[in-house]
């Protein structure tokens, strides 16, 4: 399942919030090979998503709301979104529209209405679940206009409104504030294979990475004068791997499950805050390759070397924030909505702040100017 459109209102500091993951124009000589639905090859999408922007533009924020939508949409619990509520005493609303493998639309729409004495029930929960069956020459657009046809009527039962959707699978790694809990796949050789060879990369002092014979869903990796026991649900609590080494590990799965296709939706969040600028490119060069059609990444950095990779222009899109606007204080634009000549730099652009993503750096360089003042 790939989401093609999404517009969310009242979830965390979303509001009026939309962004639209479609192309229109197919790309000659894309390094991205299908991007399109499989044997669809006008219903485009944006395989890879590359999203930047200043601190606290959202990057991190919008991959946890959709996280908690799809946990909504799989387990049926609405307390997943209602926790997400900004403003409780106001109406709060997200509009999805996903395609499946199976090459079936849908637009899931929720109304969430305001919360009665501190407390969501099912009650507060007005959704409609719309499918539409994908056509040979279909595009995103010719979907849309067929099922915009009539009008949001929410159903009286959001629990078999869900029933509907297809199966959703999804892999979310976001950075870690405190001790890392490993989420390791079972004793698996590929899986080893991928986490030694990153790990090595990481650290070249790292000698072996073996599957353990004495824990469960356990790998060891050799150290020259000692070994370090990682295992599935324990807490990576140790001095001996560097920030980005432990980083590596989550990465590793990641990369794990997209060659192994155990997954079709991946967020990868800014993993690679303590490694190298050419292994974060060789490695997101590495997950493209494993995207397949059906399948999507996105990817969030602040390393700007990304946009020297030989990605096209609508992989990019930039999230910025204006706390000044309280009506929609996140908006995002796409890179491809002003380069349009393939002769365009992006990175020229960013340098330029083309975006206006640029973070407050004056505010920085105002605190000597204001220590001098004072003394």
């Amino acid at each position: 399942m790939v989401i093609l459109d999404a517009k969310l209102n009242n979830f965390y500091a979303f509001k009026n919030f939309h962004i639209n993951l479609t192309y229109p124009k197919k790309i000659v000589d894309s390094c991205i090979e299908e991007e399109h639905l499989q044997d669809r090859p006008n219903f485009r999408y944006k395989k890879v998503n590359v999203l930047l922007g200043a601190n606290a533009s959202g990057k991190t924020t919008f991959g946890r709301i959709i996280m908690k939508i799809f946990n909504f949409m799989d387990k049926k619990n609405y307390e997943f979104i209602t926790e997400a509520i900004c403003e409780r005493d106001k109406e709060a609303s997200f509009v999805l529209d996903l395609a499946s493998k199976n090459n079936v639309f849908y637009r899931v729409t929720c109304v969430i209405t305001p919360c009665v004495e501190d407390k969501y029930t099912a009650e507060n929960i007005k959704l409609e679940v719309r499918e539409e069956s994908i056509r040979a020459k279909d595009s995103y657009e010719a979907c849309v206009k067929r099922i915009e046809i009539t009008p949001f009527v929410p159903a009286d039962n959001y629990l078999t409104e869900l029933e509907k959707m297809g199966e959703l699978a999804w892999l979310f790694e976001y950075p870690k504030d405190n001790k890392r809990v490993l989420n390791l796949p079972n004793k698996d050789s590929k899986f080893r294979f991928v986490l030694e060879n990153i790990l090595k990369s990481l650290d070249p002092s790292i000698k072996e990475v073996k599957i353990s014979q004495d824990v469960d869903n356990g790998y060891v990796i050799i150290l020259p004068n000692e070994s370090i026991v990682i295992q599935k649900g324990q807490t990576l609590d140790t001095d001996l791997l560097s920030s980005g080494t432990k980083s590596g590990i989550e990465i590793a799965n990641m990369i794990s499950s997209l060659m192994q296709k155990l997954n079709s939706f991946y967020y990868c969040d800014e993993k690679f805050s303590y490694i190298h600028s050419d292994v974060e490119k060789a490695l997101l060069s590495l997950m493209i390759d494993y995207v397949d059609s059906g399948d999507q990444l996105f990817f969030t950095t602040h390393n700007t070397d990304i946009l020297d990779m030989n990605l096209p222009k609508h992989t990019f899109t930039f999230l910025r924030k204006d706390v000044n606007n309280a009506d929609q204080p996140i908006t995002c634009i796409e890179a491809s909505s002003l380069l349009k000549r393939n002769t365009d730099s992006l990175r020229n652009a960013v340098e330029n702040d083309l975006f206006s993503t640029a973070p407050a750096v004056e505010l920085i360089y105002s605190i000597s100017e204001m220590v001098d003042e004072v003394s």
